[in-house]
């Protein structure tokens, strides 16, 4: 797999956010401040989430994988958010249905194929209970990057 560079700017660490809706902007405008992303992907990233949720009720702590189109990426990343408290976001597949989530793995992938490499590699690191609940209680971002890569470039 491409090897997926994490960046200590795209890490937040006690995002407060009440609203699904509220996290992904937050972390989409931090996206298209560092340049990752185009303008378009905070809208963009926000309509996809409400008609295809990407909630998942993990052991731990459930997460989301928030994405979008290609079109709306300059450069491939993931930002990383570590919620101050639990927000609920639809589960993937379930209509209807909520899960609150703790951390939020949002992908900016710049080309289709890498985004599903990327998200196989995500699953590895989702169904690992006690690698979830030590990012979620990690406070330093060049720790969580270390876990994160870690797992995603063995």
């Amino acid at each position: 797999m491409d090897t997926v560079c994490l960046e200590e700017s795209l890490i937040m660490v006690d995002l407060d956010g009440t609203t699904n809706e509220e996290v992904l902007q937050n972390m989409a405008k931090n996206l298209y401040e560092q340049g990752v992303v185009k303008e378009s992907y905070i809208d963009a990233v926000i309509e996809r989430e409400k008609t295809y949720p990407t909630g998942l009720p993990t052991l731990g702590c459930s997460v989301a994988i928030p994405h979008t189109d290609i079109e709306h990426v300059n450069r491939k990343a993931i930002s990383v958010a570590v919620l101050k408290k639990e927000v609920d976001f639809g589960i993937m597949g379930e209509i209807g249905t909520v899960t609150p989530v703790k951390l939020v793995f949002m992908l900016a992938m710049d080309q289709q194929h890498a985004q599903l490499k990327l998200l196989q590699s995500l699953m590895q690191i989702f169904q690992n209970e006690e690698t979830l609940n030590e990012i979620s209680r990690e406070h330093r971002k060049e720790k969580i990057i270390d876990l994160l890569e870690s797992k995603l470039n063995h």
